[in-house]
């Protein structure tokens, strides 16, 4: 057997947050982005995730050659810190112009901006050395389904992708499905149609996944099995590794926090699949929760890389040949009862 490879962890800038959400303000000070990076390191986190904004502040308010500098700048700091960029994410659900989305708009002119705005993603992700897009279709989607046609919408999104494949023929993109929230209903809600829709594209293997453990909760499915999926195709690019409490909005629990076996059944597929061993990374999309204080402000992003290290050597130290075993007997209710004693130890 071989010998077990190491796993590489990433986080993004935004995991570090100061507790704002929909009905209070922040409760914690903003740190910048030279302390995020330093505990990045302490934390034994070797990549970091990006927005195209996240390395170019006011972006829509700088020059294409500004734009270019201060990502290579980002480059130089990253590079310092012994820290790799894993994934570049154009920010378009945010500005005033993508408010009926981006590129699936009813307005030509939003859906010009959004694919401008993709292509100076890409050449951001160029200067800081990253080749893996990542499309979160935030706000591709509708409040109402007569507002669009989704056929059509289909259509936009493959148009916009191939813009980007042939903007730049190094790039992957990597689409990270989510059914719903911030739109009453997304396009593209699972990996099942993100990988539909790489197969319309002009390059399909230039196309792939990253699936998050709570939008694959929203949507009624099982991470593991979505992974193993992915997997299959040969197209599950990155993780983003969480938890959530039941069908609500997107909570980024630490990973682990409210489904244990779950988190142990996600880590066992990646070890199944020695995920990682071509160089993908696994991120904790995490939030700490709104009433942490201020010094325990990156104990979500520890604990979570915790929780998966553990998970791993329980993985490594299941019994695979006395479940097999339980299997062919179709004793399921011992094997049920094999993991759950495996998982509280001795």
């Amino acid at each position: 057997m071989s010998k077990p490879h190491p796993y590489r962890f990433s986080f993004g800038p935004w995991n570090i947050s100061e507790g704002a959400d929909p009905y209070g303000p922040a409760v914690r000070l903003p740190k910048p982005f030279d302390w995020k990076l330093a505990q990045l390191r302490k934390l034994g986190f070797e990549a970091m995730m990006f927005h195209d904004d996240d390395i170019v502040p006011d972006i829509d308010n700088k020059s294409a050659p500004q734009v270019l500098r201060e990502a290579g700048e980002l480059r130089k700091k990253l590079d310092d810190a012994g820290v790799i960029a894993e994934i570049v994410a154009p920010r378009l659900w945010f500005s005033p112009q993508t408010i009926d989305g981006a590129y699936t708009s009813n307005d030509p002119k939003a859906r010009k901006y959004a694919i401008n705005r993709s292509l100076q993603t890409i050449d951001i992700a160029g200067a800081v050395g990253c080749d893996l897009i990542v499309l979160w279709f935030a706000r591709e989607g509708t409040y109402l389904r007569e507002a669009k046609d989704g056929r059509r919408s289909v259509e936009l999104l493959v148009e916009a992708i191939n813009t980007m494949l042939m903007h730049d023929r190094k790039i992957r993109i990597a689409i990270e499905p989510k059914p719903n929230e911030p739109m009453d209903h997304a396009y593209i809600p699972t990996i099942g149609h993100a990988l539909a829709l790489s197969n319309l594209t002009c390059d399909p293997k230039r196309v792939g996944g990253l699936i998050e453990t709570a939008h694959c909760i929203l949507a009624g499915l099982d991470p593991s099995d979505e992974m193993d999926f992915a997997l299959s195709a040969g197209k599950l690019w990155s993780v983003h590794l969480n938890d959530q409490n039941g069908l609500k909005f997107d909570q980024d629990k630490p990973f682990g926090s409210a489904n244990l076996r779950s988190a142990f059944n996600q880590v066992r597929v990646l070890e199944r699949n020695q995920f990682g061993s071509r160089g993908e990374c696994v991120a904790f999309d995490v939030h700490s929760f709104r009433s942490t204080k201020i010094e325990h402000a990156v104990d979500h992003l520890a604990n979570s890389r915790k929780t998966f290290l553990r998970l791993v050597e329980k993985a490594r130290t299941f019994d695979e040949g006395k479940a097999g075993e339980l299997i062919a007997d179709r004793n399921y209710q011992a094997l049920d009862q094999m993991v759950i004693e495996h998982l509280l130890g001795s």
